[in-house]
């Protein structure tokens, strides 16, 4: 993903880590609604987070792409307040390569954030000249594999 953002930091400002989801639902699944938005908007409030950028896309059954702002929508309920404060930092070709990677009839989710509950530390590393080398995820379901593999 690119970081296009609309909001200006100065290199002494305090960021945590920026991350980033992708979440495709097929055809016919549910949407992010509910008990999702209301989760994202307590990490927020509690300030465990930053939401920097939610955007949906829909990929029609004849590859035609339509996104959908989260901002655009008036009942995003605990996550509405949250939505004017997004930096917009996804750029066209992010939802581009988001829709190539997903199956004709689908929707996806793509949801960038700031982990805010590590900005000190990592504010911290950058003024004893420190910089990140390398960063990545460990997937949940590899993990929970592993470890039940370990017990058997």
């Amino acid at each position: 993903m690119s970081a296009t953002a609309d909001v200006a930091y100065d290199a002494d400002d305090e960021l945590g880590p920026i991350d980033y989801i992708v979440v495709e639902f097929p055809a016919g699944e549910r949407r992010i609604t509910g008990d999702a938005l209301a989760e994202l908007a307590a990490l927020a409030a509690d300030g465990t987070i930053r939401v920097l950028d939610l955007v949906i896309v829909h990929k029609g059954e004849d590859g035609s792409i339509e996104v959908d702002e989260i901002e655009d929508h008036d009942d995003l309920g605990e996550l509405g307040a949250l939505a004017a404060g997004f930096a917009e930092v996804l750029a066209e070709q992010d939802l581009l390569d988001v829709a190539a990677a997903m199956e004709p009839g689908s929707s996806a989710g793509i949801l960038v954030w700031e982990n805010t509950w590590a900005a000190p530390f990592a504010a911290a590393v950058r003024r004893n000249g420190g910089q990140l080398i390398a960063s990545g995820r460990i997937p949940t379901q590899a993990l929970i594999a592993a470890l039940t593999s370990e017990g058997e």
